[in-house]
């Protein structure tokens, strides 16, 4: 099995609903993603995905989220936008497209910060 990530960010203000302390107040992260696929064989080339095409990708979801107020944004005009509820909104995403023959969408990795993070995972 082989298991390839990548990473990426975007930087998005939220406040979150129904939280009680500074972080229900509008404030900003620059939030960074990570991206786990698995895979059990290689193409012809010896890669099991193209980093480039699992970039571009992830970098298609992101985009939408850069600069913006997420609970303006949808799903988060309605869900939390938490750092949990980001990474499964994205895992979701990114498995939809990523996912096919022999490749899968593991994990989705979601950070406030560079010490904090929080990951949705395949089942």
């Amino acid at each position: 099995m082989y298991i390839l990530t990548v990473k990426g960010g975007f930087s998005a203000a939220h406040a979150l609903r129904e939280y009680e302390g500074e972080c229900e107040e509008l404030h900003g992260h620059n939030w960074n993603v990570e991206v786990t696929v698995q895979t059990e064989g290689l193409d012809d080339v010896g890669l099991g995905v193209d980093f480039r095409v699992m970039k571009n990708v992830l970098k298609s979801e992101l985009d939408p989220l850069d600069h913006k107020f997420l609970n303006e944004v949808e799903p988060f005009d309605r869900l939390n936008p938490s750092s949990e509820n980001l990474a499964r909104y994205l895992f979701e995403q990114l498995s939809s497209k990523l996912n096919r023959d022999g490749v899968k969408v593991v994990e989705v990795a979601v950070g406030e910060s560079q010490n904090v993070r929080a990951a949705y995972r395949a089942e």
